[in-house]
């Protein structure tokens, strides 16, 4: 018998706002966020694609644009904390943690097949 392993949010909530762990695919065909997605090691990720290309910062800067707009706040709210050139990046939202991370499950939720 499987179980079906519960998917955890792969955000965490501060005073300040939100950090997320995300999975970046560059050249992706499109800017998008793709839902969440479970690791083979067990942690969950943000899936985000985009149009550029990983060279010279391009794609983790079409990233911070994409979450910025997606979240509803302004660029300079969105920070990259790690992952600079890797696939798995860890970035960080300022604002409403609440707002946040509500509207990240919203995307998430729209987006994620089982």
């Amino acid at each position: 018998m499987v179980a079906k392993v519960a998917r955890k949010e792969p955000w965490r909530y501060s005073t300040a706002g939100i950090s997320i762990a995300l999975r970046v695919t560059p050249r992706g065909g499109r800017d998008d966020v793709d839902g969440i997605e479970q690791l083979s090691d067990g942690r969950s990720v943000l899936k985000v694609r985009v149009r550029a290309i990983a060279d010279g910062g391009e794609a983790n800067k079409a990233v911070l644009v994409l979450l910025a707009k997606s979240l509803g706040v302004s660029r300079a709210s969105v920070k990259l904390l790690s992952g600079a050139t890797s696939r798995l990046k860890q970035v960080a939202v300022d604002g409403d943690p609440v707002r946040l991370g509500e509207t990240l499950r919203q995307l998430a939720s729209a987006k994620s097949t089982d």
